[in-house]
């Protein structure tokens, strides 16, 4: 809020939000009588769509919101609202839920974004972008996918825009730092934190945060691997099981949780395997068969971290047969 105040110092516009108020342009019309027109409608008067007929904003956003959902939409660009539908029926407009409504508003944001860099007329007031916690809502696997891809287009220096990321996530706040990091080792990480003595706000140094780890992702994995049935979007989840662990362990990285070979002592080949196919653009919804070379990756280091870190065997049954599944 007070960046916000501070902004508003200036007469002209020149923030890109993401917020909670930025959700609130988007708001649904349920179509309470007929229970059949349900659509999702847009704030005309706000200059976050300013690009929104001209731009051709749906080619933008597609692909972006392919890599999270599995379905699709279209936007009004005259009476300004979007309906949801699923590939196979076009026809049936349907109601998301709030996470993938979330998640559409952020691949939304993010065709802005790009528009932004790109240095669009429609968006040329734009100068600073502030981005406050965009992963209200969804599951642990998106929280991280969001992170990566953030940091892509953080990547990029061909503009003068700068952004400012805020968060109470303990998990997307690391991804994020470990992703920065690999941008440019300048930056640290900082908490905000309040002094119990005179009450002011202070921004303070810190590690590396989350301080827990969840077994359902570990009983994901094995019975992937014990069934065979491993495809690429498992890398999402191993690099999300490594993270936790360092994390909970008290390293700074997460290739610090992968086995050293006498030829690789700093686990520098996996670290980036796993950093190349955590981010490609895989789908839960549209899944692929891991190719040969990387299932035998991904098996070798899934397993020396099992052998590595003492799980309770318990929590790992062997897997079902074919008969039984």
């Amino acid at each position: 809020m007070d960046f916000k105040e501070i902004g508003k110092q200036n007469s002209d516009r020149d923030t890109l939000y993401f917020n909670a108020f930025t959700e609130d342009l988007f708001s649904w019309d349920n179509d309470l009588d007929g229970d059949i027109d349900r659509k999702l409608k847009l704030n005309s008067e706000s200059h976050f769509f300013d690009g929104l007929a001209e731009l051709e904003m749906d080619n933008r956003i597609r692909p972006l919101l392919q890599r999270y959902v599995d379905f699709d939409f279209r936007i009004d660009t005259d009476n300004w609202f979007i309906r949801f539908f699923r590939p196979d029926e076009p026809d049936q407009n349907i109601k998301v839920s709030r996470g993938e409504e979330n998640i559409f508003v952020w691949c939304f944001f993010l065709a802005i974004v790009q528009l932004a860099m790109d240095g669009a007329e429609a968006y040329d007031w734009v100068k600073f972008i502030y981005v406050d916690d965009p992963i209200s809502s969804l599951d642990e696997h998106n929280a991280i996918t969001v992170g990566n891809h953030l940091a892509r287009f953080l990547e990029r220096k061909d503009h003068e825009i700068k952004t400012v990321i805020s968060s109470h996530h303990s998990l997307f706040f690391n991804v994020m730092w470990n992703e920065i990091r690999r941008i440019d080792r300048k930056f640290v990480p900082c908490l905000l934190t309040k002094s119990r003595q005179s009450g002011e706000l202070q921004i303070a140094y810190t590690g590396d945060t989350p301080f827990f780890h969840h077994l359902a992702l570990l009983q994901d994995l094995w019975h992937a691997k014990e069934t065979g049935q491993v495809f690429t979007h498992h890398f999402h989840s191993l690099r999300s099981l490594l993270e936790k662990s360092s994390i909970f362990h008290g390293y700074k990285d997460f290739s610090t949780c992968i086995k050293r070979e006498e030829d690789d002592p700093d686990s520098t080949l996996y670290g980036r395997l796993i950093n190349f196919l955590s981010h490609g653009n895989y789908s839960f919804y549209d899944p692929v068969e891991m190719l040969p070379e990387n299932r035998e990756h991904f098996n070798k280091i899934f397993s020396d971290f099992l052998d590595y870190y003492s799980f309770n065997p318990e929590l790992l049954p062997p897997a079902p047969s074919q008969a039984d599944s």
